[in-house]
């Protein structure tokens, strides 16, 4: 089933998209984060990703992803965000390894990311330059899932989108791994799970009613 098809976010979420009617507790959800070297999808790369899974509400913490890519294009502006500098202590892949690596990682796991829209949409780039078919997992975008564990008032308005680091504190998790891509996913996978508990997604809830709350 494709989900993600085109660069707008939205479009994950079309009325009709086709949900299969599993128990989320049957469900390997594989959250993930990526570092790179800015903003425009267009021109910058991915330095590295990060992933953890979660299954029947548990984090799977030896099953986790990290992957630093060898650099032809590098930003040396960014590297106080990610502290990622061109070369390293961590080995460095080409691109291409490290896409057919993560392909092999998520297999048909339910994506969760911050603001993930951002993140497939790098992954998506990266696979046009080498050829690669593109993801066609559903993706689940732990800001939007936030935002609908606020209570609609007045008094508070909601804002249009959550920062990771707002979560963390709402959440009490530590940052101290912050900024680096299987650090952030651990922060968005505890995120996850509290969402998933102030949404009152128990194990026997479909994944078609997450979903449709997501949308």
């Amino acid at each position: 089933m494709k989900v993600w098809t085109r660069k707008d976010w939205k479009g994950l979420f079309k009325v009709g998209s086709q949900v299969p009617e599993r128990p989320v507790s049957e469900v390997c959800f594989a959250v993930i984060d990526s570092e790179t070297t800015g903003l425009d999808p267009s021109k910058d790369r991915i330095l590295s990703f990060g992933g953890v899974k979660i299954i029947n509400g548990r984090m799977q913490v030896r099953d986790t992803l990290e992957i630093f890519i060898a650099q032809d294009h590098f930003d040396a502006n960014s590297v106080p965000i990610h502290g990622i500098l061109k070369t390293g202590p961590n080995a460095r892949i080409p691109e291409k390894q490290a896409l057919v690596q993560l392909g092999s990682y998520l297999e048909d796991s339910i994506l969760v990311g911050h603001h993930i829209g951002f993140d497939l949409e790098m992954i998506r780039q990266a696979q046009i330059r080498h050829g690669l078919p593109p993801l066609e997992n559903i993706a689940l975008d732990t800001g939007r899932l936030y935002r609908k564990t606020l209570l609609k008032t007045p008094l508070v308005p909601k804002k249009p989108g959550y920062s990771l680091d707002e979560l963390a504190k709402k959440y009490d998790i530590s940052c101290k791994d912050r900024h680096t891509a299987l650090g952030d996913a651990y922060i968005t996978a505890l995120a996850f799970m509290h969402i998933l508990g102030q949404l009152n997604i128990k194990p026997g809830s479909s994944l078609k009613d997450l979903v449709r709350i997501a949308r």
